[in-house]
């Protein structure tokens, strides 16, 4: 499932238009992108929590050349699951 796909779920829960749809599944994404920008967490219950976590700067290796890279500490998003979640999708 892709982005089209959940609009055209929201079009059909909804019963508005394809773009009314659209504009509502993109307005929750940039919504959830744009709490995690600031560092906060977004919680959807029966879905799950997006957060973000701080990655440590590292050394890694180019695979063509070998040569050692630094890589620097970023922020990067994180997913976990609701109970409910997993519980739906382990049946």
């Amino acid at each position: 499932m892709n982005k089209a796909d959940l609009a055209e779920k929201v079009q059909g829960v909804l019963g508005s238009t394809k773009a009314d749809a659209e504009r509502a599944v993109e307005a929750i994404i940039d919504g959830v992108t744009m709490e995690l920008k600031k560092g906060g967490e977004v919680s959807i219950a029966g879905l799950g929590i997006f957060k973000t976590k701080m990655r440590a700067a590292r050394t890694a290796r180019n695979p063509r050349t070998g040569e050692p890279v630094s890589v620097p500490a970023m922020r990067v998003p994180k997913f976990q699951a609701a109970k409910a979640l997993k519980d739906a999708v382990a049946k």
